[in-house]
């Protein structure tokens, strides 16, 4: 029979030992099973109103719902989104902090930004939410109605078409470059801090056209702006009467964004993959996929390694297409 004093003496090396794991790295696992205990912060890159904004405040409140904590989208605009990336690379790696973010914002934004972090090695992916094309849209009140039309008026008006662009870098923006080049057009470039900013530039007339990733649906629906193209392979449910930019004979125009979340690297694995597994849940829901239908957006679950995997192959096309274009600030 044990000792009065070999228990206590088994109980205070308990104690001791369960001090030493919450005090070192291994021991996050214990420290972190009330995950989470608090609100957690989505910060995102761009002014509210845009597609990665729609997309986010979409999944806020189903993700809310699986893990018990408030999900708070933090809109930080700025740099084409480095801001959003920087504070998020740079927080503590305890769960309560994520990026959600267009996945250039990784894999072009080094390329042509001085960056003061290395997103590929101080963010870790959490999970793909899905993907969303991009439209050609224009102003009311042009002479053009079709791709060949505007490529026409381009060339008999070099650098009198103006266009809008919601950060260098940033997907519409690459699209539009993309366009302007197998078009053989030039155009003034106007910035905005996100979609919906530019969206609101369009119906105001100050800029001519825009690659629109969804939010201007309601708009041209309306008839106040007009759609003429779509960068996908093919035609979207939302606007079935609308042709791909390959079949209005650019057969390289296919581009569509990818949305997704990040943590700060060190974020321990179990958070990930609850945080991911709620992610999941959460575009499974017919009220998010309503949502994303209506930019023509397709709620598409990654998981952090599928996730990485896109990531990496976008990254190498992307950087050929910047270098190739010759795209800077």
């Amino acid at each position: 029979m044990k000792s009065h004093l070999d228990i206590s003496r088994r109980a205070a090396l308990g104690a001791v030992a369960a001090a030493a794991a919450l005090a070192i790295p291994g021991g996050r696992l214990f420290a972190q099973a009330a995950w989470p205990s608090k609100p957690i912060r989505l910060v995102l890159g761009y002014a509210p109103g845009g597609g990665s904004d729609v997309m986010a405040r979409a999944i806020g409140q189903p993700v809310t719902d699986s893990l018990g904590q408030s999900v708070i989208v933090d809109n930080k605009p700025g740099a084409s989104g480095n801001i959003a990336t920087t504070e998020v690379a740079r927080a503590a790696p305890d769960g309560y902090t994520f990026l959600l973010a267009p996945t250039t914002q990784v894999t072009a934004n080094p390329y042509i930004y001085s960056m003061s972090i290395n997103p590929r090695t101080e963010l870790m992916p959490v999970a793909g939410l899905g993907r969303f094309p991009h439209y050609l849209v224009t102003r009311q009140g042009l002479p053009f109605k079709t791709v060949k039309e505007l490529v026409e008026y381009g060339r008999a008006n070099p650098g009198k078409l103006t266009y809008a662009v919601t950060g260098v870098g940033a997907s519409p923006h690459l699209v539009a470059e993309a366009f302007l080049a197998a078009a053989g057009i030039s155009a003034v470039q106007v910035g905005y801090r996100g979609s919906g900013p530019a969206l609101l530039a369009m119906l105001a007339s100050e800029v001519d056209f825009v690659m629109d990733p969804g939010v201007a649906a309601p708009h041209v629906q309306s008839g106040k702006l007009n759609m003429l193209a779509v960068a996908s392979d093919k035609r979207t449910a939302l606007f079935p009467q609308v042709p791909t930019f390959i079949e209005s004979g650019m057969p390289t125009m296919e581009f569509d964004a990818w949305v997704g979340v990040w943590a700060p690297a060190g974020t321990p694995a179990a958070v990930i993959a609850r945080m991911g597994s709620a992610i999941s849940s959460a575009l499974g829901t017919a009220g998010v996929k309503t949502r994303y239908s209506a930019l023509s957006a397709e709620a598409l679950y990654m998981d952090a390694n599928r996730f990485q995997a896109l990531i990496d192959r976008e990254e190498k096309e992307y950087s050929a297409l910047i270098k190739r274009l010759n795209i800077k600030l």
